[in-house]
């Protein structure tokens, strides 16, 4: 296969895994092989009044020099409706032409149903989609959310221009709902950043935990977005768990949060989950910061994501 073949055969598998995670059974795979699938998208999903079927199929040039194959299915839609429908889709590809799109296509496609609903009952509102997991919980894996005490942090350097404050605060870390399969479990934990030194107090912090620093993998990943250069500082750590960092930092891209850090801990339990251990991975991420209301509505995912590209990886990582 052919380094830009295996480049584009990455960033899709990472995609896909992102787009499992955030949507779930909307989400269905057609054919693996072939990188067929198809989501279920509707205005409301409690209460839908108008669905519709994106199948895509994805070539071995996405997301580098070609767009998806796509497919629009609904029985209602037709003539002027689906052309302007694919405008705007093919206007998003435009507009992103090397970037992973898909989110981008399925929230627009939500968009225009939800308009849809409104213009047909004014001022009905819609709830937003929420992902809930049935897991099984190990009451000691469980932890308690405690806001921290602000703590003297160890004498890093730091060149981010921050106040003294901001640089020597530990942020307040969430724990998310352990997820468990055939005995591995995964755990997912939350904070707000704003600078590399707390990225490095909140791994501290973390490992002070035995529990948490028993663990098998202690994947990170974040995001911080840099008001005077309009770019995002971002960096992931694998832990060992070969790419998991990096398809945790795709998910938090394509769900366009910032300023935060998420830690996913799993606890191997002697059986091997294959690719499922990746979808473990990303649902916990995906749920914690839907949780604490990281996660953009999709007009604002979809201009930010057109807008801010730009990104800079960090300095070495802190390591473990």
């Amino acid at each position: 296969m052919a380094e830009g073949d295996a480049g584009s055969d990455q960033r899709q598998n990472e995609e896909i895994v992102a787009m499992a995670a955030i949507y779930g059974e909307e989400w269905c795979v057609i054919d693996d092989c072939a990188k067929i699938f198809c989501i279920r998208i509707s205005d409301d999903i409690d209460d839908p009044k108008w669905t519709l079927c994106l199948q895509v199929m994805l070539p071995n040039e996405y997301p580098g020099t070609a767009p998806p194959i796509y497919q629009l299915n609904a029985p209602w839609l037709k003539g002027q409706e689906r052309a302007d429908l694919s405008n705007s889709l093919e206007e998003i590809y435009i507009q992103n032409i090397g970037e992973s799109i898909l989110y981008l296509w399925v929230e627009k496609i939500r968009d225009v149903l939800i308009q849809k609903s409104q213009m047909t009952e004014p001022g009905s509102d819609v709830k937003k989609k929420t992902e809930e997991e049935d897991v099984e919980c190990e009451d000691d894996l469980i932890l308690a959310c405690q806001p921290e005490s602000s703590v003297k942090a160890l004498d890093f350097d730091i060149s981010e221009t921050r106040t003294e404050v901001e640089v020597e605060e530990l942020p307040p870390i969430d724990h998310g709902i352990p997820i468990t399969d055939r005995r591995s479990t995964f755990q997912a934990h939350l904070a707000p950043v704003v600078c590399p030194k707390q990225v490095k107090m909140v791994l501290s912090k973390l490992y002070e935990n035995k529990k948490i620093a028993s663990a098998t993998h202690n994947i990170y990943a974040y995001r911080i977005y840099c008001e005077d250069k309009q770019t995002f500082l971002q960096d992931c750590e694998d832990d060992g768990e070969t790419a998991a960092g990096g398809r945790l930092l795709h998910l938090m891209e394509i769900l366009n949060v910032k300023n935060v850090m998420v830690v996913v801990s799993r606890w191997y339990g002697g059986i091997l989950l294959g690719p499922d251990r990746f979808k473990h991975i990303n649902n916990c991420a995906r749920n914690i910061l839907v949780e604490k209301n990281y996660t953009n509505s999709p007009e604002e995912s979809s201009k930010a994501l057109g807008k801010n590209k730009k990104v800079r990886k960090d300095k070495k990582r802190n390591e473990h």
